[in-house]
């Protein structure tokens, strides 16, 4: 665009009105055959103060639309190094992000067709023990940070405060003493005045001064232009599960120097997370066993918002797909995924950011290097709570996430296939040679790692979508900058919008108290179904949170950034199952965030004037072996039918809920009794070590042996089916509720008319003519089994067959 700017400078300087009218009109042709993009008016605001090119007198010089075609030829002009056409390429690019079916990240928006042509958004420079490495690295942030990039670094290998300095014979001042300066010249650089400064500092937990650096923003004054994350190792992690201490070490020598109890340091991560929102936490030997160039370095740090784990010196350029225009709507009103058009986004997409590379001016050679070798790419998602509003799933629902595991395994699948082809076109990236990939025969891929979740904060508003991953935060809400407090933008979810005008809630008096509470949940004039699709973020529980962020991680190459939004009144043991559950579900890292437990933060509801209240409470000890049972506890026994014969399953109380299951097998014995007594001393030890009973119900239910009964109406798959439905019983019918109910005393279901069942035989006989073929699997071949003159049988004929 600027080539095309200096052309009609050079028009006007010759002063002939016919050729400067000509190329206007060649200027307009163009697009006049592509995609007009429409943008909101907080799309506008951003775009006018952060993504427009400016006069040195801060005019604006260019439109919307010719910002995507200086963006597109830029990065099309890779396209002519391989003998493709560089014309063709610029308009799909185009059109993709006029359509906002993707967008690049800030710095490709930025600066792409202009001088400085820094594209990147995220960048890890290493951090060593000495002077000139640290001042280095100081210098080359501040480079990083002009050019509108966010760096990371581990300052793991400075030496602790206080330790010996050798060539001076005094003491260090410790790796916190050095993370100031580095905050220092990002606050005087401020990333060119376009976007806020952003570091990301870890420091691993063996590292003397961890405690230091935990606690360190319990004062908001320090380190405000840094994210903490501490660097969460296995060995850690495991003797906080067994309550035992952990080596801290001298990263000078590398020696042993003490050690700490883990509890005492987590419930510190924790204390620390609650009041502030900080440190995070990477699991960072996680982050290594996916680390794809190992013969290259290990990571040791990641991006500024912890979704993009990196070498030293390595960037990644980021982009996303906008999932919420991915989805179409039916003529009977019901939204259905285009998946062919998402699979055509996503390869466009795959190689609009491989051209990146190729056109990208890096700010230091050892980082033009180090990408050159790997290539990594970036590829996420944004709009997705949108998208969920739209097929109307609730994202704390089980839907919603087997949904978001088919949608991501979509695009990695899509994506990785791109990058193959690629790498058949172009090449595989230099350092596959001893890669993951290679070590497992895998084909040539042109990019080591191709997906990554980002926040997508400033490009979701230029999409008018959600951000990321996230649930939205409320239904309506005002967003702050936190350079300018007068600068605010207005929220409102278009889809709730829409909803609500189609369904008649819109009132001035309903939307008032949505725009007040942020959330629909509770307003009676709102349908129920319709509250319970438009969950926020605090209308969700943390265990969702994290699951979702689960989901997404199983397909993702790098990292997902995903903040637990809590609400106010959190506790710090929600803090601690977070933290705990992240790692249980394969997450590379997690961070939380208390409702006003800042002064100031980016997302506001409209309404809010609470005044913050934050009690210094003792934090109570984290519960991670399995609580004791008390000498007395009150049950409820309930019979029910299964393949083998009646069970009993007792479900005994404590006054924090259920403690402890017992099951027995009628008059059985053997191998039935065994196995559903095991059941049940595992599940016990699960419900006393506060695993959720209905996360229990949801591993047991469905499991089916090869005896399939009836009962009630119910179809009982197995014995574990019927302890997770005994307990799913439970859960759903309070004490108050069952009818002739009274403690200790033998609760079963009256017989019913059913199929297959005859009421006049006590112990509920089936007919066998009518369940012959509901007898399960067979053991040998995994075909269906059923009954034949009183024996069970594979239908496919494969041999096996038992009698009774």
């Amino acid at each position: 665009m600027d080539e095309l700017r200096l052309q009609q400078d050079l028009f006007q300087e010759s002063g002939t009105d016919t050729e400067e009218s000509s190329f206007e009109q060649k200027t307009e042709s163009r697009f006049h055959n592509m995609v007009q993009p429409e943008f909101t008016d907080n799309a506008i605001t951003v775009l006018g103060k952060r993504y427009l090119n400016k006069s040195v007198t801060g005019e604006i010089l260019e439109e919307p639309r010719e910002m995507l075609w200086r963006v597109a030829e830029s990065v099309a002009a890779a396209e002519e190094k391989f003998n493709n056409d560089v014309e063709q390429s610029a308009i799909t690019f185009y059109n993709m992000m006029a359509k906002k079916e993707f967008l690049p990240n800030s710095p490709t928006l930025m600066n792409a067709g202009t001088a400085l042509g820094q594209l990147s958004a995220c960048f890890v420079l290493p951090v060593e023990d000495s002077m000139e490495s640290i001042f280095t690295a100081v210098k080359n942030t501040a480079l990083i940070h002009k050019s509108g990039g966010g760096t990371g670094f581990s300052f793991s290998s400075v030496r602790p405060a206080n330790d010996t300095v050798m060539s001076t014979k005094g003491v260090s001042s410790g790796p916190l003493s050095f993370m100031n300066v580095f905050n220092q010249a990002t606050e005087t650089v401020k990333q060119g005045g376009v976007r806020r400064g952003a570091n990301m500092a870890v420091l691993r937990v063996d590292h003397p001064d961890i405690n230091e650096f935990i606690n360190v923003k319990r004062d908001m004054k320090k380190l405000n232009n840094f994210n903490l994350s501490v660097a969460a190792t296995d060995k850690f992690m495991n003797a906080v599960e067994r309550r035992t201490s952990y080596d801290l070490k001298n990263p000078r020598e590398g020696k042993v120097t003490g050690s700490r109890d883990a509890t005492e340091i987590f419930n510190a991560i924790v204390d620390s997370a609650w009041n502030s929102g900080e440190p995070g936490i990477i699991f960072i030997d996680r982050m290594n066993d996916a680390n794809p160039t190992p013969h290259i370095a290990d990571i040791e740090a990641t991006n500024p918002c912890g979704e993009q784990p990196l070498l030293p010196y390595e960037a990644c350029n980021l982009g996303s797909v906008n999932v919420s225009v991915m989805g179409e709507r039916r003529d009977d009103g019901i939204w259905a995924m285009d998946w062919s058009r998402l699979e055509t986004t996503v390869v466009n997409a795959v190689r609009f950011l491989d051209d990146v590379i190729e056109v990208n001016k890096y700010p230091l050679p050892e980082i033009a290097e180090m990408v050159a070798g790997n290539r990594k790419i970036g590829l996420g998602v944004m709009g997705f709570a949108d998208l969920l509003f739209k097929l109307g799933m609730p994202y704390d629902s089980e839907e919603a996430l087997l949904f978001a595991e088919d949608l991501m395994s979509f695009i990695a699948e899509k994506g990785r296939k791109a990058s193959t082809d690629l790498a058949e076109e172009r090449g595989a990236f230099p350092n596959f040679k001893g890669s993951v990939y290679d070590e497992k025969h895998q084909p040539p891929m042109r990019n080591a790692t191709v997906t990554t979740i980002a926040p997508t904060g400033s490009i979701s508003i230029l999409a008018g979508c959600s951000g990321g991953i996230e649930p939205v935060f409320a239904l309506s809400f005002t967003r702050r900058n936190l350079l300018d407090e007068n600068d605010e933008l207005y929220e409102v979810v278009p889809e709730f919008a829409r909803v609500a005008r189609e369904k008649g809630f819109d009132s001035k008096e309903i939307l008032s108290m949505v725009a007040e509470k942020g959330s629909c949940q509770g307003i009676h004039e709102i349908p129920s179904d319709i509250q319970r699709i438009f969950t926020t973020s605090h209308d969700i529980s943390p265990a969702y949170h994290v699951r979702m962020q689960a989901a997404f991680q199983k397909y993702t190459d790098n990292a997902v950034s995903k903040t637990v939004n809590l609400p106010e009144d959190a506790t710090r043991q929600d803090v601690a199952e977070v933290f705990q559950l992240s790692r249980r579900l394969g997450c590379k890292g997690v961070t939380v965030y208390r409702d006003k437990s800042r002064d100031k933060q980016v997302l506001n509801l409209t309404g809010s004037e609470t005044e913050e209240q934050i009690m210094d409470v003792p934090l109570p000890a984290i519960p991670i072996g399995p609580r004791d049972r008390g000498d007395v506890t009150s049950g409820i026994t309930r019979r029910i039918r299964t393949g083998c014969g009646n069970l009993y399953v007792t479900i005994n109380m404590d006054s924090d809920g259920p403690v402890e299951i017992f099951s027995q097998m009628g008059k059985a014995g053997g191998c039935a009794a065994s196995q559903s007594e095991a059941i049940s001393r595992l599940v016990s030890l699960a419900l006393r070590s506060n695993i959720k009973p209905d996360a229990i119900v949801k591993e047991l239910k469905g499991i089916s042996c090869h005896r399939i009964v009836w009962q009630s109406g119910n179809r009982i798959l197995s014995c574990a089916d019927a302890i997770g439905q005994t307990i799913e019983w439970y859960l759903e019918e309070s004490l108050d509720s069952i009818p002739g109910q009274t403690l200790d005393t033998i609760q079963s279901l009256e017989p019913v008319q059913n199929p297959g069942i005859n009421p006049e035989k006590n112990d509920y006989e089936l007919d066998d003519e009518v369940v012959e073929n509901l007898a399960g699997a067979c053991p040998m071949c995994g075909g269906p089994l059923k009954y034949e003159s009183g024996c069970v049988s594979c239908a496919l004929n494969c041999g096996y067959s038992e009698c009774g």
